[in-house]
């Protein structure tokens, strides 16, 4: 019994498979001579931009912009981050020493904003204490303000991108239904295309956007880790001030 059922089983798909091939050569054969079957368009990424239209230009300028602002401060900020470890054990040194000069060259010799600081520590060092940290309050607020130079157009860029691309898109829609309203054309595929030629400005707007947010947020980090650095270095010097006046 059970030969028979799977017999019947192969003849049933067996039937089944000749009848599909006999309907795709039906349809075949009732297709014209050189006919081909229809070929989807592929878009490179310089097409998609050039789809985008005029407002892909100041978009263009923003994503050039964002790169540029980055990567200068990344390599000023990285650059401001590296202090010696042994910085200021050899500053101590010096100042128990009553080596000013030396301390002094030290600091001058470092790119750090936190050593500039303690340059003007140790140059205010004999007068009181509060106006010391006051000199050193004052040295590293203009440190700060050189570091957050450019932030803020990141974080312009990462506000106006989008809403500039969305600008570009609904210009472009405003532009399909007035050419409808004049070509009375209301086909699926005249509309489709417009609007994915005019999309491509939001989607550029968004992106160039989240980069720009991106860049900004990992550019403060390394901000606040400087900053964070510097109040070190300048508590630790102050105690030192501190423990020579007991």
């Amino acid at each position: 019994m059970f030969n028979s059922v799977l017999l019947q089983i192969v003849s049933n798909g067996a039937a089944a498979a000749t009848q599909a091939v006999d309907t795709a050569m039906n349809a075949a054969a009732q297709m014209p001579l050189g006919t081909e079957l229809p070929k989807q368009d592929s878009l490179s990424l310089l097409d998609l931009i050039l789809k985008g239209g005029f407002i892909m230009i100041p978009l263009g300028i923003l994503s050039i912009l964002t790169i540029y602002y980055f990567f200068e401060r990344f390599m000023t900020l990285s650059k401001a981050s590296k202090l010696d470890a042994n910085f200021m054990n050899n500053i101590k040194d010096y100042i128990h020493n009553g080596n000013r000069d030396a301390a002094k060259a030290l600091c001058r010799n470092s790119t750090s904003p936190a050593a500039r600081m303690i340059e003007k520590g140790v140059a205010r060092m004999g007068k009181p204490l509060k106006e010391v940290e006051e000199a050193m309050e004052s040295v590293g607020k203009l440190e700060i303000n050189r570091l957050e130079k450019n932030l803020s157009i990141l974080s312009l860029i990462g506000r106006i991108g989008p809403i500039l691309g969305f600008v570009g898109t609904i210009a472009g829609v405003i532009k399909i239904f007035y050419d409808i309203s004049l070509t009375d054309n209301i086909s699926i595929g005249v509309i489709s295309t417009g609007l994915y030629q005019k999309m491509i400005t939001s989607a550029s707007g968004l992106t160039i956007g989240l980069i720009a947010f991106i860049g900004y947020y990992i550019l403060n980090s390394m901000l606040d880790k400087t900053i964070n650095k510097m109040e070190t270095v300048s508590s630790e010097f102050v105690d030192m001030l501190q423990d020579q006046a007991l």
